[in-house]
């Protein structure tokens, strides 16, 4: 189990030392613990890898900013922590399996038109959750759907 996985490594960081890693671990534990507080109940790998995906993003947007307002030194901060978070996180798709997946789903869904993209959403969603960028696939299917 993902949680599980990661508690351990926080143990085998504390040993080595790690405060970097370390740091971020500590982060992905609280967010789970407050998800699991809130919700009172267990998360299983599905909810995690949601809650890993989310810290990701909220990273990427920050180095935008970040790179945006020149500081450099920050942003990089924020890309090691996406590799850290990344190490929990599925193989990503490669641009050709995403471009796959996309013409798959709207082949199966019937999708004729930009109406049905929440349709299609949803079908991806499910089938790629933690392996791509929900932003970059929903770019792919309007581009695909308005046609």
């Amino acid at each position: 189990m993902l949680k599980g996985r990661i508690i351990e490594d926080i143990k085998t960081a504390m040993k080595a030392g790690e405060k970097d890693r370390l740091k971020v671990l500590r982060l992905i534990s609280a967010a789970i613990k407050q998800v699991e507080v809130d919700e009172r109940r267990d998360l299983d790998d599905a909810d995690v890898l949601g809650i890993l995906n989310k810290m990701v993003k909220q990273r990427r947007d920050s180095i935008t900013q970040y790179t945006d307002g020149n500081r450099k030194d920050l942003a990089d901060i924020e890309q090691q922590e996406i590799e850290i978070i990344g190490d929990y996180l599925p193989e990503q798709l490669s641009e050709d399996e995403l471009d796959e997946l996309v013409d798959e789903v709207i082949a199966t869904t019937g999708a004729e038109g930009i109406r049905d993209m929440g349709k299609v959403m949803g079908a991806i969603k499910s089938k790629a959750q933690g392996r791509a960028d929900m932003g970059i696939v929903g770019a792919k299917v309007k581009a695909r759907l308005n046609v």
